[in-house]
């Protein structure tokens, strides 16, 4: 699990952990097993772990484990790659297309010379694993979006996006939990509530799951 990664100090309470370079699933599953096997474990000198597309961060108490001892700990356990292993949650999201819910559909259209239909088509036809949650709260990253509607980011960012609204990045797609700034394009919204710091489970998905935009 451990040939050919990169440990790194973050000041004198952080360990990052680089997997790999590229964004792909066996990488990205590599991260999330090492994750999931940290956090299962409940122990005292682990405060934080962040886990990114293809590398995580691993915030520690210095006076209960050193740098050092903490990466021969993580070298002695064995770890398996989980995500490929566990029967796979497909997550259906609901969405409304152009419109004033998505007021960039017709720009990323005519970037890619398609139809509104044809991206719809493009967009709403594919499953996306979701690699990891940020930038905000409960925002999925997802990988998969097909190369035909790809399209940059705005050269103006919004200095408000309204919540569940559906937006591409060059070669991303993802969904704004909560009202953020945000430069994405965005062609749709859907109305389901995708944040709840209220709730014991605050967001409906979790890295490992896919999700299928549903028109």
């Amino acid at each position: 699990m451990f040939d050919d990664v990169i440990f790194k100090p973050v000041g004198d309470t952080g360990l990052f952990i680089e997997i790999g370079q590229e964004i792909t699933e066996t990488i990205n599953s590599k991260v999330h097993a090492i994750t999931n096997l940290v956090e299962n474990q409940n122990l005292p000198f682990i405060e934080e772990i962040i886990p990114a597309y293809s590398s995580l961060l691993i915030n520690f108490d210095p006076l209960k484990i050193s740098f050092d001892s903490l990466i021969q700990w993580l070298k002695s356990i064995e770890i398996q790659p989980t995500i490929q292993n566990k029967k796979s949650r497909v997550v259906m999201i609901p969405t409304l297309y152009g419109g004033e819910f998505g007021p960039d559909l017709q720009s990323v259209a005519d970037y890619n010379n398609l139809t509104i239909d044809q991206v719809v088509e493009f967009h709403s036809s594919t499953k996306y694993l979701i690699y990891a949650l940020g930038f905000s709260p409960g925002f999925p990253y997802l990988g998969g979006l097909p190369s035909e509607i790809h399209c940059p980011r705005l050269s103006d960012p919004r200095t408000q996006v309204p919540a569940g609204s559906v937006g591409i990045a060059d070669s991303q797609t993802g969904i704004y939990s909560m009202p953020t700034p945000g430069g994405w394009r965005l062609i749709g919204k859907t109305p389901l509530n995708l944040f709840d710091q209220e709730s014991s489970s605050p967001t409906i998905f979790s890295p490992g799951d896919y999700l299928q935009f549903v028109p």
